[in-house]
């Protein structure tokens, strides 16, 4: 896509929207357009499975007569399909309830600053280029080890997009970003023991993709890994959360203090602003404005300004994360999280991972979760869980069909320590996290 001209086209249809919907009689409203393409191509077993060139767009709108609300969506950008779909929205919107919390953000709170972020990397990969290495990450994970004996295959994506988001108060604006990606996953045999793993890269820069080969080899290094392994015996024990499925705890405390779930009077942590939550050396932060991060933003969905901010500072609970809705329902001001959190940061400790099996001394070390079993009322915890049996510091063998249990309460208050092994390939950027205690049930 030609990158400004394109942002040019779409905030001008945005603002288009945005007129006729004060024509047709909304007091207010706001629109958001996105358009995106890319290649995804993905080889099993030496050969091409699939190639799929994707070219998608919508719009999106919501207007207000007073405090009643009505939305509507479209992927025709003609002027016709606009026009209709204003009409939509403000039908619904007259049969709606009146709700004294819906509007548009107040004024000061959306963004008048857009830095660059370095958001937008396009990829001139052509379909045969994404083939090719495809295939060489495939064969690198295939030609490991033996015991690899068959395949899920290996992708290669590149997306590049563009989003424009306005409203009726005069906040109008558009950017492009780019997500590319590469992943692997293999499956290994030893006997009776058959197990999958896999691994991915993710960025906004090609270039800062991992090399192919080395997906390759460590999908294939990390299935090998699990294979025979083993049940424990219900117990009490230290547990290691790995760097790649620690980011699930920090998404459970953003869960707990997101303001649907506050207002509603349906979250474990009801209350706990300006509490102890954590051990004194947690910090946890949000930095919207990292050059070339996935989660970087200037604004949230509703145009409001993101903010670099503590949300746990000495392990003390210092703010929610709300939308405009949310905010009002809760008496307080939006904190530019409607969408979700801006590069969520747990700071690390000293520890490498290394460093993090030494403080584990006889534990466990969970690298991969199963099920949803997290109580958002209750704070409990019960997860199907794998990974490895640690003594000492040093892994001894692989476990599987366990479940790991607690309450979230207890389990953010009794973090020992944080890698500074950070998984950056999310929103969220934690290091492995160390628990000083958790039940293990087994056999």
């Amino acid at each position: 896509m030609q990158n400004q001209d394109e942002i040019n086209r779409l905030t001008a249809l945005v603002q288009l929207l945005l007129d006729e919907a004060k024509e047709q009689g909304a007091s207010a409203a706001e629109a958001g357009l996105s358009i995106e393409n890319g290649l995804s191509v993905t080889a099993r077993m030496g050969d091409v499975e699939t190639i799929e060139h994707h070219c998608d767009q919508g719009l999106g709108v919501t207007v207000y007569i007073g405090q009643r609300k009505g939305s509507a969506s479209t992927n025709d950008l003609s002027e016709t399909s606009i026009k209709e779909t204003v009409t939509a929205a403000l039908s619904f919107a007259r049969y709606a309830n009146e709700d004294a919390y819906a509007g548009l953000p107040e004024p000061s709170w959306l963004a008048t600053e857009f830095p660059d972020l370095d958001l937008y990397h396009p990829w001139t990969l052509t379909a045969d280029q994404a083939i090719n290495m495809a295939i060489a990450c495939e064969d690198a994970a295939r030609s490991y080890h033996a015991d690899i004996t068959n395949s899920e295959g290996a992708s290669v994506n590149t997306h590049q997009g563009i989003r424009v988001l306005g409203n009726s108060l005069g906040f109008l604006h558009g950017y492009a970003s780019t997500r590319h990606s590469m992943s692997c996953s293999v499956l290994g045999q030893r006997g009776d023991s058959m197990q999958r793993d896999y691994w991915y890269s993710v960025a906004r820069e090609a270039s800062k993709l991992e090399p192919g080969p080395e997906i390759g080899r460590k999908a294939a290094e990390r299935t090998i890994r699990r294979l025979e392994g083993r049940k424990l015996s219900t117990r009490q024990c230290p547990v290691l959360y790995a760097a790649e499925v620690a980011s699930g705890l920090l998404g459970s405390l953003i869960g707990a203090i997101s303001g649907g779930n506050l207002y509603r009077k349906s979250s474990f942590l009801l209350d706990m602003l300006d509490q102890p939550i954590f051990p004194e050396f947690i910090h946890i932060h949000e930095q919207p404005y990292l050059s070339g991060a996935l989660g970087s933003a200037s604004f949230d969905a509703e145009g409001v300004v993101t903010r670099t901010r503590d949300i746990v500072a000495d392990g003390i609970l210092k703010s929610y994360v709300l939308g405009t809705y949310s905010a009002r329902k809760l008496g307080m001001q939006s904190t530019g999280n409607a969408g979700g959190v801006h590069n969520l940061t747990l700071d690390s400790g000293d520890d490498d991972f290394n460093g993090m099996l030494a403080r584990l001394g006889t534990g466990l070390l969970v690298t991969e979760l199963m099920g949803q079993g997290v109580n958002m009322v209750t704070g409990d915890y019960s997860r199907g869980a794998s990974g490895f049996w640690v003594e000492n510091g040093v892994i001894q063998y692989p476990v599987e069909e366990i479940t790991i249990a607690g309450n979230l309460k207890h389990m953010f208050k009794n973090i020992v320590a944080v890698g500074n092994d950070v998984d950056y390939r999310g929103n969220i950027r934690t290091g492995s996290i160390l628990i000083e205690r958790m039940s293990i049930a087994g056999e």
